[in-house]
């Protein structure tokens, strides 16, 4: 397993590769998940060393953080680190709240569903349009300092939001959408995160399956936020990383996620997965050591996303 990365100003360490677990629980999201799949998803993660669990209240409506909690009580619960979000409210239509008590209360229903009595880190996933940021992050702050949480994070905020919630130092971690095909975060918020030691975590890694390398020209369809031409430029710069994973014996998912862990703006990689083998896979992405000749290339075959 590489080595292990730390989290902002934080004492949280956690492997390079993590496990994204909308798919572990989130009926809601995706149609015919099945738990005992999820259950293997998760066990197969901390079983071949993965110590990064990423899910939230809304993978599930709490389902994803019960599966989590049941599983990991067969493990050390020093030897992974658990990463939860909350902010919709189930009392208001599930829209954004980021009161300080409603946080609060968030930290507490989530530690009971995973049945631990701490979380590594703590985000809140959306903003809502009324709550001071900062206000918000110190009542993560007050739950750090209780024990109930060791990192604050905070997803899906605009660069203006991220400055205000971390108005007094106290963000860790940022997680957006992020990939070499949705590249706006890297003038939009890494600059300020660099600057402010603020680790960055991408969701949709591989842009909901278009990075596995397993669509064609004729899926276009599938993925209409993309032009035509926009998408065959997509399949033709597949077609050359997969070259460079064929030269690694690798899959070229495995040499997509490998860049992010070579690229030092990014902290933690957290690909989601439906069944146990499809982890196993992600794994193998640790074993792949691109060349700087190779990381380059990657990242100018997608420069213009």
């Amino acid at each position: 397993m590489a080595e292990s990365v730390k989290i902002g100003k934080s004492d949280v360490t956690t492997t390079p590769l993590g496990l994204g677990t909308n798919k572990v629980g989130g009926h809601n999201l995706f149609d015919g998940l099945k738990d005992e799949n999820g259950k293997q998803v998760v066990k197969a993660a901390l079983d071949s060393g993965i110590s990064l669990l990423d899910t939230a209240y809304m993978y599930g409506l709490g389902r994803s953080e019960e599966i989590i909690g049941e599983v990991t009580q067969n493990y050390d619960r020093s030897k992974f680190v658990i990463a939860s979000k909350a902010a919709q409210d189930p009392n208001n239509h599930l829209e954004p709240n980021n009161d300080p008590a409603f946080l609060k209360k968030s930290v507490d229903d989530a530690l009971n569903r995973l049945q631990t009595d701490y979380i590594d880190i703590f985000y809140i996933h959306f903003p809502d349009d009324k709550t001071p940021k900062a206000e918000a992050v110190a009542a993560l702050a007050e739950e750090k300092k209780a024990g109930k949480i060791k990192a604050i994070g905070v997803s899906n905020f605009s660069l203006d939001q991220i400055r205000e919630a971390n108005a007094d130092g106290q963000v860790d971690i940022v997680e957006d959408n992020y990939s070499l095909t949705h590249r706006h975060a890297e003038k939009a918020l890494f600059p300020y995160l660099k600057q402010n030691q603020i680790s960055f975590v991408p969701y949709f890694p591989l842009a909901s399956g278009l990075l596995t390398g397993k669509y064609t020209q004729g899926d276009q369809g599938k993925f209409s936020q993309f032009s035509a031409d926009q998408y065959t430029k997509i399949m033709k710069a597949l077609d050359q990383v997969k070259q460079i994973a064929d030269k690694h014996s690798a899959t070229v998912a495995q040499a997509i996620l490998a860049w992010y862990i070579a690229d030092p703006d990014i902290s933690v990689v957290i690909p989601g997965a439906r069944i146990a083998d499809q982890v196993k896979s992600n794994v193998k992405a640790l074993d792949v050591q691109l060349s700087k000749a190779e990381f380059e290339q990657i990242d100018s075959l997608f420069s213009e996303f």
